[in-house]
Order: structure tokens, then sequence, then C-alpha cells
């Protein structure tokens, strides 16, 4: 834990981030759990943005996922400014490494596979950190050993790769073009890579593997967790620029869109899939970041109307840590005990009140930290 250098950090760059991880940990969980309460049309109709597709297409609650790798990205042109202005590379690599182990570590205790012991619940590859991890350590070798030239070659390799492997390779009933859940060539890569370590596996009494119904991706996929996660890094580096404010502000619009456009021209060939991560998807939730990227930059860094979005940095200069007290740490019990006796008044909204104590536990927890200057740094 440290404290970040506030002279080397835009604003935006952790309101933005903040404002995801507030989405995530707090936002959601609250307004889905009183839409099933109220069951009235209106929230019912809205509540659809806040659940992900189920396979093609795209909603507000699957930008979340990108938006975070995204905002990864986004940091590290800052954060590596002294490193590659001292050439000191030796502590920047042990840097990244570290950052890479602890994610992937934080990812496997975010899914429980961790702490439950369990060898043959080890699912070596499920989790947004480690998505953020395999992006972050490509994009990090990219940025020290690369010029902008090729950052944005190899990018697009990516993008593209991932696009025709996809399309043209086929294996058995796999790939091909095929876009199926079952029947994708990601899917295969995973069946195949990472067999019983794989998340949603089981193995039978019969000893046979059971792929069960989950059918996210991420060998294969990983391709382009590097795409959304230099789209990123370009943002970045817009911001980092010596451009004038407005001009950044038009640049990331005009990306942005450029990206969306094309996400949906490939749309066309390569359905937009959020669980396999598709090229499709990946233009148009980083168009989408580029977008907000742009907003949020505008509104706090250029015109300084941050007043009323300041509080958000809570969620944002401490997303690791918001994502880890969440997705580990369940104080619904503790909210119990405060609330007890009280169901009888709340009725149904007994449940709502519930899960607003156990995400507002958490919102203190990161209040504490913030007002203390303590950040977790990974």
């Amino acid at each position: 834990m440290e404290n970040p250098n506030s002279d080397q950090r835009l604003a935006s760059l952790d309101i933005l981030r903040g404002f995801d991880l507030f989405c995530l940990v707090l936002f959601q969980p609250v307004f889905m759990s009183l839409v099933r309460v109220l069951d009235w049309g209106p929230t019912n109709w809205i509540a659809i943005q806040f659940e992900h597709v189920a396979w093609e297409g795209f909603a507000f609650w699957d930008i979340i996922m990108p938006l975070f790798m995204f905002m990864a990205g986004a940091s590290m042109p800052f954060a590596f400014a002294k490193y590659l202005k001292s050439q000191s590379k030796k502590r920047l690599y042990m840097r990244i490494l570290k950052r890479v182990f602890l994610l992937w570590l934080f990812g496997m205790m975010c899914q429980g596979n961790l702490l439950g012991i369990n060898p043959d619940r080890i699912f070596l590859f499920s989790n947004t950190l480690q998505s953020i991890a395999v992006g972050y350590l490509v994009s990090a070798i990219l940025l020290i050993h690369v010029g902008r030239k090729g950052q944005i070659i190899i990018t697009a390799s990516c993008l593209l790769v991932f696009w025709a492997l996809l399309s043209f390779v086929q294996i058995g009933s796999f790939g091909g073009g095929n876009y199926t859940p079952d029947y994708n060539l990601a899917e295969y890569i995973d069946r195949v890579v990472l067999g019983r370590f794989r998340d949603g596996t089981t193995i039978t009494p019969e000893g046979v593997i059971d792929f069960g119904r989950y059918r996210y991706t991420w060998v294969l996929s990983s391709l382009n967790f590097v795409v959304t996660v230099m789209t990123g890094v370009f943002a970045g580096q817009i911001l980092k620029s010596d451009k004038s404010g407005l001009r950044k502000v038009a640049i990331l619009c005009i990306g942005g869109v450029s990206m969306i456009v094309a996400g949906q021209l490939l749309s066309l060939h390569m359905p937009i899939i959020k669980k396999i991560w598709s090229s499709s998807m990946t233009l148009h939730a980083s168009g989408l970041c580029f977008l907000l990227m742009a907003l949020f930059y505008y509104v706090v860094d250029y015109k300084k109307w941050s007043k009323y979005l300041n509080w958000l940095k809570i969620y944002g200069m401490n997303s690791i840590m918001a994502y880890l007290l969440y997705s580990v740490i369940n104080f619904r019990s503790v909210a119990t005990s405060l609330l007890h006796g009280t169901e009888q008044y709340l009725g149904d909204y007994y449940s709502v009140i519930l899960r607003f104590g156990n995400c507002a536990i958490v919102f203190f927890i990161l209040w504490i930290m913030y007002r203390n200057k303590v950040f977790l740094r990974v």
C-alpha cells in the first residue's frame, strides 16, 4: 500500500474508474434487488440494461468489465512515465511482474477457487482481474519496447487474428465461422487448454469432464483482452499529450465513434458477443470507453465541474480493494445484525435494505481508507 502521487494523476481517470466500480459494487446490486420487489414496468424495462446479454448483443451492464480493463490501460502512460524517463527498466519490470502475479492471485480469490483449498475446484483462468493481468502484461511490454506505430499495428493484428481464427479455422465441429455458445473455436480452445481447471467444469463419477453451461472463454479471448487494455493505453497517451483540452476531447470522440462504427460493421460477419470477447464487441466496447473518457475528461479536467463527482474517487482510487471487498467478503450478516427486528416493518423491502447495508459497509471501509490516504496499489 502506498500514497499515490497526485501530481501525476488526472482526476477524470480516478472518477471514471470510480463510476465503473460504483455501478459494480453498489448501484446495480441494490437497484436489481429493488426491481425484484417493485416488479414495476418502467423499472423492469430499465433493469434489462443492468443484466448481461445472454449471448449476442450488448447492454449497458456489458460495458463494466471492458471499462475496468480500459482504465487499467489508460493509467499506464502516466504510471510508467517516471520509470521510462529514468531508464530504470529493471524496476519497472519488477513492478509489472508483481502486479500481474497479484492480479492473478486476487482473481482466484474472487472466484473462491483459491480460498477453498480444493484441488478439484481450482480454476486457473476465470476472472476479470486475470484478464486485466494478461492485457496489462502484453501492453506493458509494448509500451516499453515498441513505438506508437508498432503498438497500433500489433493491437490491430490481435483483433484481426482473433477474427480470422474464429471465422476460418475449423477443428471437428468447432469453429469455421460458428459463433454459437457450444461450437465456437474459443470454446474448443478453452476446453482443450484448461480442461478440468476451467470454471464451470465438474468431474463425473465415471471420470468424464462435464463442461456444464459455462460459456465464457479466456485463452483465445486473451488476444482481445490485450486490445481492450491497449485502447486504454492509446486514450492515456492522448490525455498525456501536449494537445489542448478540447482537441483531446475531439480526438477521443472521433476515435470512439470510429470504433463503434467499425464494430457494428464487423458485427455483420462476427456478432457482438461479450462472453467470447469477439472482435466486434471489443471495438464496440472500446469505442464506448473512449466516449466515456472524453465526457469525464471534459467535465472533470477541462471544465472543472467535479464538485459533485469527487466522491467517486473513494471507489476509483481503491478500485482493486473495492472489487476484492465486494467479491470475497459478504457483509450481509453484519447488516442483518444491525437491522435486526426491522423486517416486520419493512416487509419485502427488507431484502433491499440488507443488500444496501452490505454495499454501504464496503463503501464505509473504502471511505475510511480514502480519508487516511491508504490505497491498495498492485
